[in-house]
């Protein structure tokens, strides 16, 4: 059994949309301490929380963060719901507005990805998962127009980091693809992080060649 289950839902015949049984479904869903449950591209995908060294990373990464942003009108946040078109998203890390209360949904589960500045995802070991943060995710933080997504992958050669600019909701993808190594320092270039520089500091340092 993987660590990452896919179910897609079918309704009943003449029953409500595929839409309003998957987001029902998502609600009720119970889940075990330490997993957390995603819509993405039209499945709901439960995980678990990620390691040490995951979480180590988003650490590091929203202290450093939270630091830059400081006394500004944004702020970092995570371990949130962020729903957009019927999916939903539990993001490592997001860049909000510090006063949130105008995004928050109707029904109170999260906030919409209108708020959304910024967002990192930080890879996980597994393949499902990496495929998630690598691909599913980057189609959909582009669908929903987020400015900016920051992929820090610890499994992509010897550790990359990826800023993802100009989204294209039309085509689910970016414009923009910058990736550089980790060792080399990369600034993301706009929107209220704007000249935040990721270091080795968080990714840790440049791995020698294999």
């Amino acid at each position: 059994m993987t660590d990452t289950r896919t179910a897609p839902l079918r309704p009943p015949e003449n029953g409500p949309a595929l839409d309003e049984v998957r987001w029902q479904a998502w609600e009720s869903m119970e889940l075990p301490e330490n997993y957390r449950a995603e819509i993405i591209e039209g499945a709901i995908e439960v995980s678990p929380t990620g390691r040490y060294a995951h979480s180590q990373t988003v650490f590091l990464l929203q202290e450093a963060l939270g630091g830059f942003l400081k006394g500004g009108a944004f702020a970092a946040r995570n371990d949130t719901n962020v729903v957009h078109a019927g999916c939903v998203w539990v993001p490592d890390l997001f860049v909000v507005p510090r006063d949130t209360e105008r995004y928050v949904t109707a029904d109170g589960v999260g906030i919409t990805a209108t708020a959304v500045r910024l967002v990192v995802g930080v890879v996980s070991p597994d393949g499902p998962r990496q495929e998630r943060d690598r691909v599913k995710k980057r189609h959909e933080y582009a669908r929903a127009a987020i400015p900016v997504y920051v992929v820090i992958d610890a499994y992509d050669d010897r550790g990359t980091v990826t800023v993802l600019t100009e989204p294209r909701p039309d085509r689910a993808d970016w414009v923009g693809v910058h990736r550089v190594p980790y060792g080399t320092e990369v600034t993301v270039p706009e929107g209220p992080a704007k000249g935040f520089v990721i270091t080795e500091a968080i990714t840790g340092p440049a791995r020698a060649t294999q």
